[in-house]
């Protein structure tokens, strides 16, 4: 590839001739080889440009007449039977890779390199012409219009609450007018930090901007736009956020971050002179207080390679007073969050389980926590209350669960005792008598189904039931629904054994019943 002739240093040439400078000393000053100088001078001569006054040199374009450009040897691309495939593919937007692999994979001839594929490609983005899109306007904002908000890598800082290094991230707004931001380090990006950063940004500047650009993170837009079809879907929290605080978004395109320029080199601006100079190390709480006193007395003062003027004083005279004035009432950051409601009736949120009514099963619901609450959605409706300070893994409600099966939940033996003595003191007493029964296999499935059963009943009826089921020493489910079943517990119960030796032996016929029957039996084998 030949180099392009560089037509200054041949009116330099030109220059130091008619001046008589020697040949050896133009080459060496020109830093040209006497070969290339010995070949411009000749066709230079032939022009008849050498000669003439040292104030009246010749002009670029004619000396470009003269020099003429040497385009460089085309080289034959090994791709050159491809080539109409790679432009299309290339218009589809496929990157050179993409191109090369795509090629490897459809054609079996083909044996081009990578390179081979990037220098075609680069080829032919020299010889398109530009487009009106890969022009650069500057937006000029009106005072107390559009802030811009953006994240960047921090480096490791000591949190405070574990001692231990951790990776930090500062966030930062701009506005767009004065250019006055605020900064500051966090170790979290999830949606209570990024709504707590907008209202000490806001304190800071003692007003709020009437638009906000963020970037596409999740914490502020759920679904980016990528093209004028489609709209972008906020994140519920910072809606709430932008409701309270009276402020638009607008959240910039997808992979341009150009779009949000002012911010893109606020960002860097902190990395690399605040955050470069601190200790290693150092504490996020030292490195805050750092941060705001720089924010005033280094960014705030500093002469804007743009606006020309120094930030702070900008902000002070133009954009303090356009912005809009803080809310009376204090925001509560709100956390909304999309979930499942699961077969045990309750949605999972933040290592916790809340209950749901258990017709909602299966169904998606929406989460919205707040620091001491949380209060779930199943299609815009609002189905149920939680305190989020209680302590343990899961909130039940009982009224969530089903009537029949809510009480299944708990496996703790004084609570059936409990549940049982709810009923009658006889059904407490057959409780503890089936408790009492088994050694090693645990009844507790068995007082379940009993104490649900009875339940079901009134009093009265559970109670004479469960008196009966302790008589016959009638221990299991089936046999206790049967005496319900069968209407058993609405009659009286057989009298005692008469034998006193032995007051504890039952039968489940009375005595008089026995003796009538052995008597019949008597009469008839006789």
């Amino acid at each position: 590839m030949r180099q392009r002739t560089d037509m200054h240093k041949v009116q330099e040439l030109v220059r130091l001739h008619r001046k008589g400078t020697r040949v050896r000393e133009i080459s060496r000053l020109l830093r040209i080889s006497p070969n290339t100088e010995r070949r411009w001078r000749y066709k230079l001569a032939a022009a008849g440009l050498l000669d003439g006054k040292v104030e009246h040199l010749p002009g670029i374009e004619e000396l470009d007449r003269v020099l003429p450009q040497q385009k460089p040897r085309q080289q034959l691309s090994s791709l050159r039977s491809y080539e109409h495939r790679i432009r299309g593919l290339r218009e589809q937007g496929a990157s050179p890779k993409a191109i090369h692999d795509r090629l490897r994979l459809d054609e079996p001839g083909f044996a081009g390199s990578y390179w081979a594929v990037w220098r075609l490609c680069s080829r032919l983005n020299k010889s398109e012409p530009p487009k009106a899109e890969d022009v650069a306007i500057p937006v000029e904002t009106d005072p107390g219009d559009v802030a811009q908000v953006d994240f960047g890598y921090a480096g490791m800082m000591v949190d405070p609450a574990t001692d231990k290094l951790r990776r930090a991230w500062v966030f930062v707004m701009v506005l767009g007018h004065s250019r006055h931001m605020f900064a500051k380090c966090v170790f979290r990006q999830d949606a209570v930090t990024w709504q707590q950063l907008h209202v000490e940004a806001f304190a800071f500047f003692g007003g709020v901007p009437a638009t906000i650009v963020p970037d596409n993170l999740k914490a502020a837009v759920v679904r980016a736009a990528f093209d004028l079809g489609t709209n972008p879907a906020l994140n519920r929290s910072y809606r709430e956020l932008a409701r309270h605080f009276d402020f638009k978004i607008d959240p910039a395109p997808a992979y341009q971050p150009k779009k949000k320029g002012k911010v893109e080199r606020q960002v860097q601006y902190v990395k690399r002179n605040a955050l470069m100079t601190l200790a290693k190390g150092i504490d996020i709480r030292d490195a805050n207080a750092d941060l705001i006193n720089w924010l005033t007395n280094i960014a705030g003062q500093r002469t804007h390679s743009l606006t020309r003027r120094r930030p702070l004083e900008m902000f002070e005279e133009h954009e303090r007073s356009a912005l809009q004035g803080l809310p009376p009432h204090q925001f509560i950051p709100m956390v909304w969050k999309r979930a499942k409601v699961h077969r045990d009736s309750h949605v999972a949120f933040d290592k916790r389980l809340y209950s749901v009514p258990w017709r909602h099963l299966g169904r998606e619901a929406w989460v919205r926590a707040s620091p001491t609450s949380v209060t779930i959605y199943v299609d815009n409706e609002r189905v149920a209350d939680h305190s989020r300070k209680d302590h343990g893994g899961r909130s039940t409600i009982e009224g969530h669960l089903p009537e029949h099966r809510r009480d299944l939940r708990h496996r703790n033996r004084d609570w059936w005792l409990q549940r049982a003595d709810s009923i009658g003191p006889a059904t407490k007493a057959l409780v503890v008598e089936i408790f009492e029964d088994e050694d090693v296999l645990s009844p507790l499935r068995r007082v379940q189904a009993i104490v649900g059963h009875l339940s079901k009943f009134p009093s009265y009826r559970a109670e004479r039931a469960a008196k009966r089921a302790q008589h016959f020493g009638i221990h299991d489910y089936r046999g206790v629904k049967d005496i319900l079943k069968r209407a058993l517990d609405l009659e009286p119960l057989p009298v005692e054994d008469l034998c006193t030796e032995h007051p504890t032996y039952r039968f489940a016929r009375s005595v008089h019943e026995m003796l009538h029957s052995n008597l019949e039996k008597h009469n008839e084998y006789h």
